[in-house]
């Protein structure tokens, strides 16, 4: 479902299981090519390995990265040394994650009444439109109207936003307040829009956070945060609201904010 290329790229980072092990390195089954690679016993790890089986297992799952693809000798060579702890936990996670999504698409084929080979389809479709399958499915969770608004049609996707807000969690979570912002003299302009250029700015220093405002015609605003969670929303919405109201009150204008 959703398959990749035929080969990996030089340089990706694949997950794999540790098929054999022999003297002067390992074998790997590289999960999702269907294909078989080789680590040196140098690139295992960092500094002289002793005994290989004291770093690999048969079965272990493991990530490597690819240093050579030989396609005519059908061979794949690849680095477990190369790859640090954080990228190994990223790589790992992101699998795991293709995985769930697989399978949430899967029950949303089966209970949809999907011919065989239809899932193939829509995961490759979702995966090319979103990056990956599971991409897909932290879409909806954000924006319910996501594949709609894509140009999907039928009954199946009320039941895959259904599968997403049950099954996900979001990357981020999205909040939109409104300003309503008046200045009656010369420098209104140059007021509001220094106001909320410090809005943005302010509103952006929590780490992960971001802050827009949006024109929505005078003497409208709009505000669109994006936070790993509602805790940082709240605390830029609150930097909008310090970085705005009492600066268009000291100007001579008036300003008021509220959360939609």
């Amino acid at each position: 479902m959703g398959s990749k290329s035929e080969w990996p790229e030089e340089g990706e980072l694949v997950v794999c299981t540790v098929k054999s092990v022999v003297q002067n390195g390992a074998y790997l089954n590289l999960v999702g090519y269907d294909r078989e690679g080789f680590v040196f016993i140098g690139e295992i790890a960092a500094g002289w390995v002793k005994n290989i089986r004291g770093h690999v297992r048969v079965g272990q799952r493991v990530v490597g990265k690819v240093t050579r693809v030989r396609k005519d000798r059908k061979s794949v060579d690849l680095s477990l040394k190369s790859v640090n702890d954080e990228r190994r936990r990223e790589a790992l996670q992101a699998w795991k994650n293709e995985n769930r999504a697989r399978q949430l698409l899967k029950i949303t084929g089966e209970r949809s009444g999907w011919k065989e080979g239809r899932a193939d389809e829509i995961a490759g479709e979702l995966t090319e439109a979103f990056g990956t399958l599971y991409g897909a499915f932290e879409e909806v969770v954000i924006d319910p109207e996501a594949l709609q608004q894509m140009g999907y049609e039928g009954d199946w996707i009320a039941l895959f936003v259904e599968l997403a807000l049950e099954n996900i969690v979001p990357p981020f979570v999205a909040v939109r307040g409104h300003l309503e912002i008046v200045v009656p003299n010369e420098a209104g302009i140059e007021v509001i829009s220094k106001v909320l250029a410090s809005a943005e700015e302010k509103g952006s220093e929590g780490e992960e956070v971001e802050v827009t405002c949006h024109y929505d015609g005078a003497p409208h605003y709009r505000v669109e945060i994006r936070a790993p969670d509602y805790k940082s929303a709240e605390a830029a919405w609150n930097a909008v609201e310090q970085a705005v109201l009492p600066v268009v009150e000291s100007a001579g204008g008036s300003a008021s904010a509220e959360r939609a």
